[in-house]
């Protein structure tokens, strides 16, 4: 469990396959890659104790979303590894405990406290030994995405967009749950507003949210993502999944203490050789 310091960022690599648990694009599926340096193989650390017993939680870097296992689509008797909203503080197919390998690497096999070892997906029977590698924070904030704007086509004299036409790509268009954060009192899970955003763009989802308050400088909030409602803030600094699930965004001032005190792995930092 020392590997798993609660609020840490970790990065899990298989030590056969080099590859490193990656949160896919479409918000949902969970993959291995060999790109370690990415926000989307970073993953936040969230400790709990459920009836004197110890667990860990991971949500990821880039969508603030939790690893679970499902058993749709996976072969008979076993999970496939999912991102989910947590929601249910029932639910223990998001509780995980580290057991280190037996043969003295220092590795772990994470245990589902529903599911039991996480195993290969092409390999059911065989379970994964995973080296853990600790990120440290950045300085500073990074930069978000540049904002790329939805594709726009001329109907009438006007420039409209028009996803969903031949030839162009498919946006995504989703609810966007959003409140702010106040220096003195925190932050209301019962206050919520909301708007519809379509495309990706976590700079547009900035501009659009800024707008919506009133503010006239949108670099003057800072957005964190809220991976359901028993999950931990995530700050948003990457473009948002594919998919058009419900979002809900936490808003803070840029510059307050509130804001000062989140934690921005740096996704960057040397990747572990072995």
């Amino acid at each position: 469990m020392e590997q798993f310091p609660d609020g840490a960022h970790v990065r899990l690599q298989s030590r056969i396959e080099g590859a490193y648990v990656y949160a896919n694009e479409d918000g949902y599926g969970i993959s291995m890659s060999p790109h370690g340096a990415s926000l989307n193989a970073v993953w936040a650390v969230h400790r709990l104790v459920r009836r004197g017993t110890s667990y860990v939680l991971l949500h990821g870097a880039a969508y603030g979303r939790y690893l679970s296992i499902t058993r749709e689509d996976a072969p008979r008797g076993y999970g496939r590894i999912v991102q989910r909203l947590y929601d249910d503080p029932r639910r223990r197919d998001f509780l995980w405990v580290p057991v280190e390998d037996e043969d003295g690497t220092g590795d772990v096999v994470m245990h589902n406290r529903r599911h039991g070892p996480w195993r290969r997906f092409e390999h059911p029977d065989e379970e994964i030994s995973w080296m853990v590698e600790a990120i440290p924070p950045r300085q500073d904030p990074p930069e978000l995405p540049p904002a790329v704007p939805p594709p726009m086509v001329p109907l009438g004299g006007t420039m409209i967009a028009l996803p969903q036409r031949r030839g162009l790509p498919r946006l995504s268009r989703r609810s966007i749950r959003y409140g702010r954060a106040t220096d003195q009192e925190g932050f209301n899970p019962l206050v919520w507003s909301t708007l519809w955003f379509v495309g990706q763009s976590v700079s547009w989802l900035r501009r659009d949210i800024a707008n919506a308050l009133g503010e006239h400088d949108q670099l003057n909030i800072t957005l964190c993502v809220r991976g359901g409602s028993e999950g931990r803030l995530t700050p948003l600094v990457t473009d948002l999944p594919r998919d058009e699930q419900t979002m809900e965004i936490v808003v803070f001032t840029t510059g307050s203490q509130a804001a000062a005190e989140l934690v921005y792995p740096d996704a960057d930092a040397q990747q572990q050789q072995d």
